[in-house]
């Protein structure tokens, strides 16, 4: 009896401890006493759970013997056993906040770098000020080695937004988001010659660097968690949301050569909203930077003539004022053998005489001027215990300045050539007081904007989040002191003075070759715009205290439009320098794309996990696509971690790939500027040519690293990388026509050929799926921090990414016209633009020193070679860029509790970019053994050395030399 009654007893005892669940409350902070909002508790071993309110309150219940998990993002995880209490308050360690929890890369819970399946850089806001750079992208350049970022060495539209790119994959292979949702794309599309060409990306830049709280980029292909663009990585920039911290600062830079003078100033600010139910914090960044101008000392290559007036080493010379006469196409209008040496004589005199006076002919290339206003709001607003409103906003308007190349007063079309002795009777065009020549200005307005509002609830246990984000961004471009050459260069306006019907040498008047007297000079040539609205709700749920699901969808729309430019930009040649948007070129195109994700967790053991997720989605204008992901760590002990992954992923062409055609100006080695034309590939000539409409690019990307945290706060992270495209979808190389008489006329009867010649330009290019590439390489990341030394505590960190591989993999896929031709979409030049423009390595050593009132940074970063394969270059050369490190040195001074100045001298050795011809092969050896023909490769590659300092495809890091900045930040 006295048993059965114990076992009974016990029984009860049992299920009521089974089933008795109490309130328990209670508030979560930071070591400084400041709430944490928006902190996850959960019961262990179970789906209950709830988050805290704006002042870290929470509510949950659970068993009186059972277990509470506390965490937030940012820092340690935290576990309570309840033992029957009531109040739970917890304090969460701050530690080293970056290295703990990030958001990107996972669509159920947030993990540790270290801990997670995926390799994560994390930076944070100081990270990010500390490097003295005027913009977030430029700061990036010197903070994560796998991105790269430079200026192009020809600005125009370009100028507005520097392409970047994360592991040598071009800026429309990185996804951007902002509080983990997608940002806009901007409306430009980078034409030129030059690292990017074909890309387009979202405009980085426009963020202000003072409303971000930190960075986190995932360096694997993610497509099957964020859609389309994820292929080589992911961004999620995450703003700063503090109620209670602000700051003002004021920052004024210059280079050492006296120009690029910038000033800026930028105010962050918080505040409660609703006693403490919601927060705003927002951020006004005002800045301007002037030009900066770096142009080389221009070879008119005129000391060395031949028998015939002939340059013997080409520069300005050759490409602009010789006329053959030898050759019996240039015997028309009663010119003579004798007249066209003596012209070629009084134009060798021209060009030397003018660049006496002007030895770089005037041209201007560096940094643009830039004006900017940019403006950021973050906000929360706590609808109830388990609902959170929240939002974010951002706009920015840029104005760019900046030029074409020099038109020196030599410059002359075909049909002038014989008569260039008789320019201008009486009025010497290249002297001091006579014609001299224009630049053409660009001018770039640029506004961009994103948005998002949505909810996050928890209803049964499941996490809902639901969102609306809409952004767009649009550049309009006015070109100012140029000229239309249909109007200046036509016949129509040449004097027939004798009346014989055709012009006899002497004949030209001023109004006909280099005076703009019959052309307006201010254009309007229109410009680009592109918007999306994008919806998303995204679900997850912990099942058990293993698995975790999450489940979502996404609809995209999105416009992009061509701006129609005012007639006489583009009317016959249009505007020099920038031709502007006929109305058959320009027009409004849409699309929308429909997708969905499926993602699971498994912590198969506390040391193994495995992850998987899989995603389709739907594009009106090419069809589905499916891709997944599989990821796994394991622990090899308390402070190692092995990860890996493997996924699928894809890109859809961006509507500007697809819709732009226009007129483009190029420099041509030889020829000078030309133009060419871009045709889209939905376009009546590309079906005529027989191009094909591009699909979707696809990649199979797999990574394997380790991670760990060791004794003496040490830290590490080693991934190796390889990434398979196909079907890359690439801007190939100008392809010209396919017969020319003797003296340079296209006679070739094909459709192509036709297009040439009705559009009067030298060559076409178009946008096509023309290759497949494989890319791998290896992550480094090395962390020692707080090494006590003296009062002060030191920090050093040592980052590096080295390619392994870089390379197209099979041949190209050209057209049969193209082929049938001779040529390819992808020659020497595309391939080196593609594969080996950015640095082969490049490694980051950081050092951080901070004692009492001062902080101390140092930072070497090492670029590594580029090598380039210049338009025009002799194909037995190519050119390589030398490695350099480049030194910046920051100074902190913490002058009170709330004022710091800081000195950051940018490139304080003052190192600039370096190159040189290499050889492939004997013929190679030969050329750079005669300096003659040597000379005449390096005009051929930086415009008779306008370009020097970095030839005129690109280089590998800033041609601008050291910067002096200095920042004074108030907090409030």
């Amino acid at each position: 009896m006295k048993l059965t009654n114990l076992l009974l007893v016990t029984l009860v005892f049992s299920v009521t401890s089974l089933f008795s669940q109490s309130e328990i409350k209670g508030t979560v902070k930071d070591s400084d006493g400041i709430p944490l909002a928006g902190a996850n508790i959960v019961v262990k071993g179970s789906t209950n759970g709830t988050t805290t309110d704006f002042d870290g309150n929470y509510t949950i219940e659970a068993a009186s013997d059972g277990t509470l998990v506390f965490s937030y993002i940012g820092f340690e995880t935290k576990e309570k056993k309840v033992n029957g209490q009531s109040t739970i308050n917890i304090t969460l360690s701050a530690g080293n906040q970056l290295d703990e929890f990030i958001v990107v890369g996972s669509r159920t819970a947030p993990r540790s770098n270290v801990d997670s399946a995926l390799p994560i850089d994390v930076v944070g806001a100081k990270d990010l000020t500390s490097t003295g750079q005027a913009s977030f992208d430029k700061a990036l350049q010197y903070k994560i080695p796998s991105f790269n970022t430079v200026q192009t060495p020809v600005n125009d539209a370009t100028s507005l937004l520097d392409p970047y790119e994360i592991r040598n994959m071009g800026p429309s292979r990185t996804l951007i988001l902002i509080n983990g949702k997608r940002k806009n794309l901007s409306a430009l599309l980078y034409t030129q010659t030059s690292p990017g060409r074909g890309e387009t990306g979202a405009d980085i830049s426009a963020i202000p660097t003072d409303a971000i709280k930190r960075v986190e980029i995932l360096r694997d292909g993610a497509s099957a968690q964020y859609g389309s663009d994820a292929i080589a990585g992911v961004m999620n920039i995450v703003l700063k949301d503090s109620p209670t911290e602000g700051s003002a600062t004021v920052r004024t830079g210059i280079t050492t050569e006296g120009d690029g003078e910038m000033f800026g100033i930028a105010i962050n600010n918080g505040s409660t909203i609703d006693e403490g139910k919601g927060f705003i914090n927002y951020t006004i960044d005002l800045s301007k930077v002037n030009q900066a101008n770096r142009p080389g000392t221009v070879d008119g290559g005129t000391s060395n003539l031949g028998p015939n007036g002939e340059p013997l080493e080409g520069g300005e010379y050759a490409d602009f004022v010789f006329v053959d006469p030898t050759d019996p196409d240039n015997y028309v209008n009663g010119a003579t053998a004798a007249s066209i040496t003596a012209a070629n004589a009084a134009g060798a005199t021209q060009v030397d005489e003018f660049l006496s006076r002007n030895p770089d002919a005037n041209n201007i290339n560096g940094s643009p001027e830039t004006a900017a206003a940019k403006f950021e709001m973050n906000m929360g607003y706590d609808l109830s215990e388990t609902t959170q409103l929240y939002a974010n906003a951002a706009y920015v308007y840029k104005k760019v300045n900046s030029f074409a190349n020099y038109r020196t007063p030599y410059w002359r079309t075909v049909d002038a050539l014989p008569y260039l002795a008789d320019f201008f009777p009486g009025d010497n065009p290249s002297t001091a007081g006579g014609y001299d020549g224009y630049v053409p200005t660009f001018e770039g307005l640029l506004s961009d904007y994103n948005g998002t509002i949505g909810f996050k609830t928890i209803k049964n246990d499941w996490n809902i989040d639901a969102s609306f984000t809409t952004g767009g961004n649009s550049q309009t471009y006015t070109v100012n002191n140029t000229q239309n050459g249909n109007t200046v260069y036509s016949p129509s306006t040449w004097v027939d003075a004798n009346g014989n019907g055709t012009l006899d040498d002497g004949e030209i008047t001023e109004g006909s070759q280099l005076y703009r007297e019959n052309s307006q000079q201010s254009f309007r040539p229109g410009g680009t715009k592109f918007s999306h609205n994008v919806g998303n709700i995204d679900i997850s749920r912990l099942l058990s205290d293993k698995l975790s699901i999450g489940v979502g969808a996404e609809f995209r729309a999105e416009t992009f439009e061509v701006i129609v430019g005012e007639l006489a930009s583009y009317d016959g040649g249009g505007a020099d320098s920038f031709a502007g948007s006929s109305p058959e070129n320009s027009g409004k195109f849409n699309r929308y794309n429909f997708g969905g994700y499926l993602s699971l967790d498994y912590d198969v053991t506390d040391a193994f996990l495995l992850s998987g997720t899989i995603r389709t989605e739907n594009y009106s204008d090419f069809g589905n696509t499916f891709v997944y992901k599989f990821s796994t760590r394991y622990k090899l002990t308390d402070q190692l971690t092995a990860r890996a992954s493997i996924s699928s992923g894809f890109r859809a062409p961006t509507l500007h790939q697809i819709y732009t055609q226009k007129a483009q100006y190029s420099f041509v080695p030889g020829q000078g500027i030309q133009v060419g034309g871009l045709i889209n590939n939905v376009s009546t000539q590309a079906k005529l040519l027989g191009i094909p409409q591009l699909d979707a690019e696809t990649s199979n990307n797999y990574t394997i690293g380790f991670g760990g945290k060791l004794a003496n706060n040490f830290s590490f992270t080693v991934d190796y990388y390889n990434i398979a495209v196909k079907d890359r979808i690439v801007l190939g190389s100008e392809i010209g026509g396919t017969a020319f008489d003797a003296n340079g006329n296209n006679i070739g009867t094909t459709a192509l050929d036709d297009i040439l010649r009705n559009n009067n330009l030298s060559d076409v290019s178009f946008f096509s799926n023309a290759i497949d590439t494989k890319t791998s390489g290896i992550d480094v990341v090395l962390s020692k921090s707080n090494i006590e030394i003296g009062e002060g505590s030191l920090n050093l960190n040592l980052s590096g990414n080295y390619t392994i591989q870089n390379e197209r993999d099979g041949a190209v896929k050209d057209i049969a016209l193209v082929a049938d031709s001779g040529q390819s979409v992808v020659n020497a030049t595309q391939e080196a633009l593609f594969f080996t423009s950015r640095p082969e390595t490049k490694w980051i050593l950081g050092v951080n020193y901070d004692i009492n009132k001062f902080g101390f940074s140092l930072n070497n970063t090492y670029f590594g070679k580029t090598t380039f394969q210049q338009q025009g270059l002799d194909s037995n050369l190519f050119t390589e860029f030398t490695p350099k490190i480049v030194t910046d040195l920051g100074i902190n001074f913490n002058a009170t509790e709330k004022l710091t100045i800081a000195l950051n001298v940018n490139n304080l050795l003052n190192v600039l970019p370096e190159w040189g011809f290499k050889s492939k092969n004997a013929a190679g050896d030969a050329i750079l053994a005669d300096a003659a023909q040597t000379q005449n490769q390096s005009n051929l590659i930086t415009f008779n050395q306008r370009y020097s300092q970095m030839t005129y495809d690109g280089y590998h890091f800033s041609q601008l030399g050291t910067m002096l900045n200095l920042s004074i930040n108030y907090r409030f």
